[in-house]
């Protein structure tokens, strides 16, 4: 091993297998907060608490996860559960993320159906929606800490990306990749770096894999219909997981005409309300068009793709990330990838705080968050649902 790189401390893990699946189960189980919150609480709990994972395999994985098309809290949980136990491990991991909030989101898809509407859930939404600017403030805050630190590049390109993210009120893909080479470029400018196929490489699988699953013919059944419309939306969509909400708009509302405005309206706020990724929103959406079958069908057609793109370009990921340049790429992805977080903050909250009680949930929240540092964010979710269903009738 050359004296540029960086070794490699990954190969012993201090936790099993099943340990990691149990964590993401309570995670799906437990995590609200959307993926900012999410990918928040994984470097919290697994790289500064339990040390699990490395901060280095943490920044691969949130390189990889903004790369590729697809959710961004279910693929980092895919890769690192690939970090130490691989195939198995990113399967397992990825089924016990998403599983949980897939059996919730069936739940209240049934209530839904069979009591028609759910009014209760604009009560709880007008309180756990601004709480959860609270939750995913404070995450966001750790995050540019711990990530940024006091390197002046890093910080123009954190700003400049939370800027773009507010104003443009999306997240932009290309800048994540611009960004990465900026850094590489500014360090390693001077350095004999001979492995540049590297990237290309990294960034032509994912790519290669997307257009081979977008292939095929439409059917005139609704399950195919359904299948190739979920399954292009998790190959395509890049962002977090409310970046897919406006490509679902426009298949599931516009195109298909498979659900009313009213409805798909209440898909988004039952994947606010509930734990897990957001992204599960298409499970709703699946249950109202199909019922079961179609709840499974959306499910597997928007996290296969996510699957697939976060595993086939793992290795490479794994066998050259500890390479100064790759290093450099990672660490400028990484600070475009946060700033776009923070803007995110803001985008959201913008539509969740929209009065003075929401204003006070959101800030309550992350005070009581920075104060009580034990304090536990389902904690603080249902409380914020259980006021909210009381002050909500008065102030509507």
């Amino acid at each position: 091993m050359s004296e540029t790189e960086i070794p490699d401390t990954t190969s012993s893990p201090a936790y099993t297998l099943w340990q990691l699946v149990v964590y993401f189960l309570k995670l799906g189980t437990i995590g609200f907060g959307g993926p900012v919150a999410l990918v928040g609480y994984m470097h919290r709990d697994l790289v500064e608490q339990r040390g699990w994972i490395s901060e280095m395999d943490y920044k691969e994985g949130m390189t990889l996860s903004q790369l590729a098309p697809g959710p961004l809290a279910a693929q980092l949980a895919i890769y690192l559960g690939y970090v130490h136990y691989h195939i198995l491990g990113a399967t397992l991991v990825g089924i016990a993320f998403v599983i949980p909030s897939f059996f919730m989101v069936l739940g209240i898809g049934w209530a839904y159906v069979e009591y028609g509407g759910l009014p209760w859930m604009q009560a709880v939404f007008y309180g756990v929606g601004a709480a959860v600017i609270g939750i995913i403030t404070m995450s966001a805050k750790k995050l540019t800490e711990k990530s940024i630190g006091k390197d002046k590049l890093l910080w123009a390109i954190y700003l400049l990306l939370a800027a773009i993210t507010v104003i443009t009120k999306s997240e932009i893909a290309s800048l994540f990749i611009a960004a990465g080479v900026v850094v590489w470029l500014w360090r390693c400018k001077l350095k004999d770096w001979k492995n540049g196929g590297t990237l290309a490489a990294l960034n032509a699988a994912p790519l290669a894999a997307a257009g081979a699953m977008a292939g095929g013919a439409a059917s005139s059944s609704t399950l195919v219909q359904m299948a190739l419309f979920f399954t292009k939306a998790g190959a395509f969509v890049f962002g977090s997981g409310l970046a897919i909400v406006p490509f679902l708009y426009g298949g599931v509302v516009t195109e298909y005409q498979w659900l009313t405005e009213k409805q798909f309206v209440d898909a988004v706020a039952v994947a606010m309300i509930t734990p897990g990724p957001v992204v599960i929103t298409v499970a709703f959406i699946g249950y109202l068009v199909a019922v079961v079958w179609g709840a499974v069908i959306a499910a597997i057609g928007t996290f296969l793709p996510c699957y697939l793109l976060t595993i086939i370009p793992a290795p490479y990921m794994k066998k050259h990330g500890k390479k100064p340049g790759i290093v450099a790429f990672v660490d400028g992805v990484t600070a475009a990838a946060i700033g776009a977080i923070a803007g995110s903050v803001i985008v959201l909250a913008q539509r969740a705080v929209v009065d003075i009680p929401t204003l006070i949930f959101a800030v309550g929240t992350a005070v009581l968050l920075w104060k009580f540092k034990k304090l536990q964010e389902p904690v603080v979710v249902i409380g914020a649902a259980l006021i909210s269903l009381v002050i909500y009738p008065m102030m509507h």
